[in-house]
């Protein structure tokens, strides 16, 4: 889908959402799904660019900060910007972890867990149904 940039006025209602985003995308950022390991768009993009949120294309990470983690999803070891990603406790599915969100949009990136590579030690594993890719020209 084409994506809007962030400073348009976001959906307000369930069904708003759902006329912006596809399936895939509403289930991620909308009821915090997780897409199956591997099967995302941009788990092995290694192309020089920005990644967006799907949801309302604010800037969320930059590829210099993309990271091969074998774990399945596109993983990152710093946001572009702290402001744009929030974080916050997530016990689901009998399990303490750290769910990252857009700060926007409030939309369900992935988490973030404390396994990465220097200089943060930070792992951002994001879905890639949450994301879209602007290539740098």
């Amino acid at each position: 889908m084409a994506q809007p940039d962030a400073t348009e006025d976001l959906p307000e209602t369930d069904e708003e959402w759902r006329e912006r985003l596809t399936d895939e995308e509403y289930r991620i950022l909308r009821e915090a799904g997780t897409e199956p390991k591997f099967s995302g768009e941009y788990v092995d993009t290694a192309e020089d660019g920005t990644y967006v949120c799907a949801g309302c294309g604010t800037e969320l990470f930059d590829s210099e900060t993309k990271f091969k983690s074998s774990t399945g999803w596109p993983s990152f070891w710093d946001p572009a910007d702290d402001d744009n990603v929030e974080t916050r406790p997530d016990t689901s599915h009998g399990m303490r972890r750290t769910e990252v969100v857009c700060a926007t949009c409030g939309g369900h990136l992935g988490h973030v867990f404390d396994d990465g590579p220097d200089p943060t030690g930070k792992r951002y594993c994001i879905n890639s149904a949450a994301l879209d890719f602007d290539p740098q020209e």
